[in-house]
C-alpha cells in the first residue's frame, strides 16, 4: 500500500514502514509533518520505521528535530528507526549533529539534484 501526502509518501510492508519526505523541511513545513507521521505511527505501530531523505532539497535544525522526535517516539513503542539516502547537503548536516552515532544511515547518497 503506497499513500500520497503532503510534503511526504509513505508505504507499510512487511511491518516496516517507509516514510518518503519530500521538498524542504523546515520549521513551516515540520509541524504539519511531524503530526502526519506520528498519527502513521500511532495507527501502524511498526517494528521498523525507514525516513527516505532523497528527495529532500533544504533541511535546517527544524528537519534534524523532526528525525529526533521520530526516532524517540518509534524507540518508546520498542521499534527502530534508519535514514535513507540523503542528498550530501542534507548528510552534512546530519553529521555535524552527529547523528550517525544514534541512528543507522544508508549513506548511498544521491548527488544534490540527481533523480
Amino acid at each position: 500500500m503506497v499513500k500520497e501526502e503532503k510534503k511526504f509518501s509513505y508505504k507499510i510492508e512487511d511491518g516496516i514502514l517507509e516514510v518518503k519526505l519530500v521538498g524542504e523541511i523546515d520549521h513551516h513545513s515540520a509541524v504539519s509533518v511531524r503530526s502526519d507521521i506520528d498519527g502513521l505511527i500511532f495507527d501502524i505501530r511498526p517494528k521498523k520505521m525507514v525516513l527516505d531523505l532523497s528527495e529532500i532539497s533544504f533541511m535546517d535544525s527544524s528537519g534534524l528535530g523532526l528525525i529526533m522526535g521520530r526516532y524517540s517516539l518509534i524507540k518508546d513503542l520498542g521499534g527502530t528507526l534508519s535514514l535513507r539516502a540523503p542528498t550530501v547537503a542534507v548528510m552534512k548536516i546530519l553529521s555535524l549533529a552527529g547523528m550517525e552515532r544514534m541512528i543507522k544511515i544508508d549513506k548511498s547518497i544521491k548527488e544534490d539534484g540527481e533523480k
